[in-house]
């Protein structure tokens, strides 16, 4: 049985007041909160086994060692890898784009092309750009509706032999709006293009299969799903990761080195130099285990509740608009007020101990198309209730009287 306000508890930070207010937490599409089983992992670690890994003898080196990669082993059962050496430990999302886009600026020539949509984070942006700059590659995009759809008849359009790499990511962080991303892989793959998938925003609401989807790469972040800040993973096929050279060089990558030529280590080493966030990586794993435990398939539901609650209530609001429409979409509700600035909102909600985000969500060309300066964002968690929808509801209600 799902049952919320027993998983509130495993959340310390949820019984905290801000502003004299209980907290209202809306901003799990930056991060979300970490329960306390994860936090025990964290302290576990520092206090009775914090050392060095791969390297050691002692006990407390081959305790961390078998422990994180322990970790590795959970990630790859997870996101359903071949094998444990495709899973690239990282520190984040953006760390695993940019380690493909740096080994793809060898494989490119002047006059390729590489496809990213319209929906993407400027860190599914910016990279891809540096690399078009370095290989003489073009960069094209897919376009989007006023829905916050891609255009998937342009995208057909846009792919050709040309066509070497595609970029898009799983879920929409600025949106919610969940990408088409098997048909995006299929038809980049008759092409003999390559897909890389941003799942930062998906893995805290979805299970990604990536054999089933059979994508080439998939990158994801320990924070967004109940672990800490500072990790998390690339899968990639491992002829493709066979191809790539090291994104940086140092201890751990190397199978030898003399002052005439150094050798790489087999991966996943091979992308992995100098010493991870070894707490961080055992961390994901029990986060990993965490929402595991408690079952995607509940989550996902439980979710789509709150979406579907929050959605109808807002609405009711005279002057708010929520961008973003698609049918396919997940818990995030990006919103504005006619009239009114969405900082200004957002700051008269943190007064009333509601935390959401406003700006432009790392997504600038998505507020371009809709030619606003930003959106108020709430992002909801299977930790959330319908009591704190009602919360941000009334909180709103109070923000427009105030500020028209």
């Amino acid at each position: 049985m799902f049952n919320v306000e027993t998983i509130r508890k495993d959340f310390p930070i949820l019984q905290r007041k801000v502003n004299g207010k209980p907290l209202v937490y809306f901003d799990n599409a930056a991060t979300s909160q970490t329960p306390q089983q994860v936090i025990d992992a964290i302290v576990e670690y520092y206090s009775y086994y914090n050392a060095n890994i791969h390297r050691g003898v002692h006990t407390l080196s081959q305790e961390a060692t078998d422990k994180y990669e322990q970790a590795r082993l959970k990630i790859q059962k997870h996101f359903n890898a071949k094998a444990s050496h495709e899973i690239i430990m990282t520190s984040g999302t953006t760390h695993g784009i940019n380690l493909v886009a740096n080994g793809f600026a060898s494989l490119l020539e002047k006059g390729d092309e590489i496809i990213v949509s319209a929906l993407e984070h400027h860190s599914n942006i910016v990279p891809w750009q540096m690399l078009c700059e370095r290989s003489g590659a073009i960069l094209k995009v897919i376009p989007m509706n006023d829905e916050g759809a891609l255009v998937m008849s342009a995208y057909a359009d846009l792919l050709s032999e040309k066509t070497k790499l595609v970029f898009v990511n799983h879920i929409s962080n600025a949106l919610g709006t969940i990408n088409p991303i098997e048909e995006i892989i299929q038809q980049a793959h008759a092409v003999g293009a390559a897909v890389l998938i941003d799942g930062a925003q998906a893995c805290p609401h979805v299970k990604p299969d990536v054999q089933a989807l059979d994508v080439d790469f998939y990158v994801a972040s320990a924070h967004k799903m109940c672990g800490p800040t500072g990790v998390g993973m690339l899968y990639g096929k491992e002829e493709w990761l066979k191809k790539l050279p090291p994104y940086q060089g140092g201890g751990e990558m190397i199978a030898e080195v003399t002052f005439e030529k150094t050798t790489y280590a087999d991966l996943p080493h091979k992308f992995e130099a100098g010493t991870p966030n070894i707490c961080g990586g055992i961390a994901f794993g029990a986060a990993i285990d965490y929402m595991n435990a408690i079952g995607f398939d509940k989550i996902a539901t439980y979710e789509h509740e709150l979406l579907d609650y929050a959605t109808a209530q807002l609405l009711n609001i005279p002057g708010l608009k929520i961008y973003g429409t698609s049918k396919q979409k997940t818990s995030v509700i990006s919103f504005n007020l006619a009239g009114i600035h969405p900082y200004d909102v957002g700051t008269l909600l943190d007064k009333m101990g509601i935390a959401v985000r406003t700006g432009h969500h790392c997504a600038q060309p998505i507020m371009d198309y809709f030619k606003i300066p930003g959106t108020i964002r709430a992002s909801f968690a299977f930790y959330n209730t319908r009591d704190e929808i009602d919360a941000l509801v009334t909180a709103v209600q109070k923000a427009q009287l105030m500020l028209s």
